[in-house]
Order: structure tokens, then sequence, then C-alpha cells
């Protein structure tokens, strides 16, 4: 039962919205979320289950935490079957996942910067021989198999791709339909490009052709998701998503100094317009995920809560 300080919750929608969205966060493991009536006072970061709680409010959640799999050429980490199964199981039926894949399938090359370039320099810049291995791809979801019916899209998140990591669109164009060519079938795909040069006809009319979504990113350097919508045919499946990150995750963090429990910024009418182009996909049958970062507005939930009220939960 929800408190009575708790935010409007995903199953609240209208039946006809919430047939074809899936509404939540970009993790979900946040002790400060009890200030808004997400999780008990009592939960830490070593108590309660939090998937389990944060299900009764939301019926998606991004798994980012099997992103990060690149480290030597020959020590790739991939997800454990083993939690794949204990994150179903946790959740009601009816929710799904949407998984970011492994970057050792969508990094060309080692970092150069952060934690792992550090940790294994000689490899930094080098680059990466798993870049679109479709063996690669077909390892990283057997270890999913346990999530069945719960398993959402699966995200290919791509860095912003300069000419020294990807000669053009038309090259990485190409590396894409032979990636799509040797993909399993029975998956929702999408791919997600931080290249604004990139988003153009010949890319969605590709992702069109093999039932690929295009994953919308509010934030970074990447144009307005309305703008984008506007200016292209880029709805290019029977699902897709929406990712909320905001355009200064650094000046964010500083803002919210680590505990993620309020506003720090407000972004109602981007938080509207998206609202508005969910609407529209909706009245087309199209199955729509959206992922809230709390750097979006300094508390996803809360950004979440206007969202579900735009969309016409009281």
């Amino acid at each position: 039962m929800k408190s009575e300080t708790a935010p409007p919750t995903v199953y609240d929608l209208p039946a006809p919205i919430l047939k074809y969205l899936h509404v939540g966060t970009c993790c979900w493991k946040y002790p400060e979320w009890s200030k808004v009536g997400i999780y008990p006072k009592e939960y830490d970061s070593k108590s309660g289950n939090f998937l389990e709680h944060y299900s009764k409010f939301f019926n998606t959640v991004e798994i980012d935490q099997w992103f990060w799999s690149l480290y030597t050429p020959r020590f790739v980490r991939l997800p454990s079957p083993r939690i794949a199964k204990e994150y179903a199981e946790t959740v009601p039926r009816g929710f799904l996942f949407t998984v970011k894949a492994p970057n050792s399938i969508t990094l060309t090359h080692f970092y150069t910067k952060g934690a792992q370039a550090k940790q294994y320099p000689e490899y930094a810049g080098k680059p990466n021989k798993h870049f679109l291995d479709p063996d690669l791809v077909r390892k990283f979801l057997r270890t999913l198999e346990p999530m069945e019916e719960k398993l959402g899209p699966i995200m290919f998140e791509f860095e912003y791709l300069n000419r020294e990591k990807m000669e053009s669109l038309e090259a990485f164009l190409v590396a894409l339909e032979n990636f799509f060519l040797e993909l399993p079938e029975g998956y929702q795909y999408g791919v997600e490009s931080r290249n604004p040069n990139y988003l153009k006809p010949s890319y969605f009319s590709l992702l069109k052709k093999f039932k690929v979504a295009h994953v919308f990113l509010e934030g970074y350097f990447m144009p307005p998701v309305s703008g984008v919508i506007k200016s292209q045919k880029s709805i290019t499946a029977g699902h897709t998503v929406f990712r909320l990150h905001g355009p200064d995750r650094e000046g964010m963090a500083q803002k919210a100094g680590g505990v993620w429990d309020r506003i720090q910024i407000d972004r109602s009418p981007a938080i509207e317009e998206i609202g508005d182009i969910l609407k529209r996909a909706i009245e087309e049958r199209i199955s729509a995920f959206v992922n809230v970062n709390n750097h979006f507005e300094g508390c996803a939930p809360v950004s979440i809560a206007k969202l579900l009220r735009h969309l016409g939960v009281s």
C-alpha cells in the first residue's frame, strides 16, 4: 500500500495508455527516494529489497550496470544469469527491463580516460576487437534468458564517434547493417547514437529496415527529442525508447550534492513535449519505454510524477 506522501504510480494511468507504455528510472537503489514516498524510511544501501518496492510504482527500469564490461581484449565481463533470474523473479508480471548492451560490443576503442584506462593503461586507445561482434551478443543474450518475458528492449549505446573512431556515417551504417544481419531474432533492439550528425534519413531508414528502434536521448550534446521527431521519420519500429538524462551531468551532480531527493532544475516543458510525443505514439499502437535519470532534473521519481500527470493521472 502506498503511503499518503507517495507519488502517483504508472499503474494509475488510463488502461489504453498503460497497455503500450512503460515508465521508470535509470537504476533504482537510491535510499533518499524515501523522502518522495518511493521507499520505506528504514531502507538503506544494505537492507530492504529496493527493486521489489520500486516495482510497485514503476513498470520498467533500465539496467545500466551490465554496460561496463570491457577491461582487456580477453577480459569481458558479462551478466550473471543468477542475477538476471533474481531480478526477474522480484518484479510482477508485465514489468519489463530495458538493458544496455555491454560496451564491449559498442566501443570502437578502449577508453583513454576513467577507471578502466587507469587499471589497464596498456590498452588505452587501442582498437576493440569485440566491436559489433555478433557472437558476443549471442553470449550476452544467453545470460539474459532467465528474464524470459520480462526482458524489454536491448539498447546498443554508441559514444560520440569522431573521425578517428569511425571514418564517416556511411562507414557506421555499413558496420551496423552487417551487425543487424547477424542479430538473433525474437528480441527488441534499439540503437542510441551520441553523434547528432548521424541523425540523417539514411540512418533512420536502416533502422526501419531491420525494425530496430532509435533510442531518443534528451540531454548531453544531442538535439531536443521534440526536434528530432519533427524533422525526421525517427520512430523506426513497433517499439521506441526515450532516455531523459539532461545536458549537464556533472553540473547536476554538484547541485544535488549526491542526494537525489528533489528537483534542482525544472524541465517541465521538455517533459510535457515528450508526453505529447508519447500520446501520439500510443495512438499508433507503438510500445514506448521511458527511462528517466536523476540527472535530468535532480530526482527521477518526481520527474516521472510530472510526466504521469501530463498523461492523465490525477
